[in-house]
């Protein structure tokens, strides 16, 4: 790392001892950045670095709520709105047991650059609580979403920050919030969530758009390779929304998609998955992938190994951060995986992203790959501000769009600054000089 942005670093590490996750994430744009400073002195100058890595503000707050059996439950609620120099703070809100500051840190930290990537006027921010829906009725995560807007409403707006779904937070979630906010505020102030339903202000491609998203980035990556998608072998890591839609988009262009897990284990399928009984699994009846198995006779359950064993052409991570670790890269490409695209917020560890890179594995990074969820978000924001609604055809039009360029900015600025096909380099740097110049451009504020 160069010694301005390693100065940058260390001090990253002193003030925000512990938090692992966020360091991750800091690390792995900087590795990148060093030419950049080369070329660009203002951003040293102008210390850019040590602006865009302290959030503009960060929210804690508490969060009392009843249970059904009357007892009073607290959870503890986040949001850190990290830059809006690029557009109002845009970002999931992640319910999960795990959440703590450092993981919300590192995932708004990743979003100012997936958002860059986009090419929308969106700033990144990230939010959510430590409180598990998936051991909640449904009257407890009512009760808990509105306690959590009760205090979230003062920090969010159309034009301050728009929040949406990430991990445990789908389309009942943010009805729930969305819900409060009106009550609370008094206005049908559709722009302030995205997610929505689509009777009430929500967009269509949205529920699908970070799981297609990651397979049109796949597809162009290939392309580029003068490869494709038809006829390859895929796993899928993960089983919700991301997972689900990026099996579908993918043997819907050819693929076949031979394994995919959730947190209990995973399922081989050689037949390639069926969508429509992993749906009704998994999004219909919440169960877990073993149900998938025992109904599917060609499909086998495992809960021993890993994911990562089964031999395929292209591997799909989409389910949590650093699910995939250096010995599962190597064990991919003994097997003689082709590509990985990130479909979940840094999902490979550094060791596994360098063992693909060494490999010339095609590797695609989140803030690239996945950005198609944020992208249609914003184009739900359009909808909404417009009092507009568009056809799924359009809409997933526009995202194959913007995923496509996405793919051919990163290429452009990787050969730009002499990192040929590196796709971290040309995320990392694009994402960066966007934010980087409007930095400067607003002054010291």
């Amino acid at each position: 790392m160069d010694s301005q942005l390693e100065n940058v670093y260390q001090n990253v590490l002193r003030r925000n001892p512990g938090e692992a996750e966020f360091h991750q994430a800091v690390f792995e744009v900087f590795e990148s950045l060093g030419p950049v400073l080369r070329k660009n002195p203002q951003y040293v100058e102008g210390a850019v670095l040590s602006r865009i890595c302290e959030p503009e503000r960060q929210i804690i707050f508490r969060v009392p709520w009843v249970d059904d059996s009357g007892r009073v439950r607290i959870n503890r609620g986040f949001r850190v709105e990290y830059s809006s120099v690029l557009g109002p703070y845009k970002g999931g809100l992640r319910f999960r047991e795990s959440v703590n500051l450092g993981i919300i840190k590192f995932l708004g930290f990743e979003q100012i650059f997936k958002n860059s990537l986009t090419g929308l006027p969106i700033g990144g921010a990230k939010g959510g609580s430590d409180f598990d829906p998936h051991q909640a009725s449904e009257g407890e995560i009512m009760r808990f979403c509105q306690s959590f807007m009760t205090e979230l409403y003062r920090h969010v707006g159309e034009c301050t920050d728009v929040p949406a779904g990430d991990i445990g937070v789908g389309m009942r979630e943010i009805g729930y919030l969305f819900g409060q906010y009106k009550r609370i505020t008094n206005r049908h102030e559709s722009g302030v969530l995205t997610g929505k339903g689509l009777t009430w202000g929500g967009s269509l491609v949205r529920t699908e758009a970070t799981g297609y998203g990651v397979v049109f980035f796949t597809q162009r990556m290939l392309q580029q390779a003068g490869k494709d998608l038809d006829g390859m072998r895929v796993t899928v890591s993960g089983s919700g929304n991301v997972a689900i839609h990026a099996v579908e988009k993918a043997q819907a262009l050819g693929a076949t998609v031979v394994a995919c897990s959730d947190s209990s284990g995973y399922v081989i399928d050689e037949k390639g998955v069926d969508v429509a009984l992993l749906k009704q699994v998994k999004e219909v009846e919440r169960a877990r992938i073993s149900e998938y198995a025992a109904r599917r006779d060609s499909a086998t359950f495992h809960t021993s190994g890993s994911i990562w064993d089964v031999p395929v052409d292209i591997a799909l991570p989409c389910a949590t951060q650093n699910e995939l670790d250096g010995d599962a890269a190597a064990t991919l490409i003994r097997n003689g995986v082709i590509a990985v695209a990130e479909g979940a917020n840094m999902p490979s560890t550094p060791e596994a992203a360098r063992a693909f890179q060494k490999a010339s594995v095609l590797f695609a990074p989140g803030k690239a790959a996945n950005a198609g969820g944020v992208a249609t978000s914003a184009l739900e924001m359009q909808q909404n501000a417009a009092r507009d609604s568009w056809s799924f055809e359009d809409t997933e039009a526009r995202l194959q769009q913007i995923m496509d360029d996405i793919h051919d900015n990163c290429i452009q600025t990787a050969d730009l600054y002499g990192h040929p096909g590196d796709y971290v380099v040309g995320a990392n740097i694009a994402g960066f000089i966007k934010v980087a110049d409007a930095v400067i451009a607003q002054g010291i504020v």
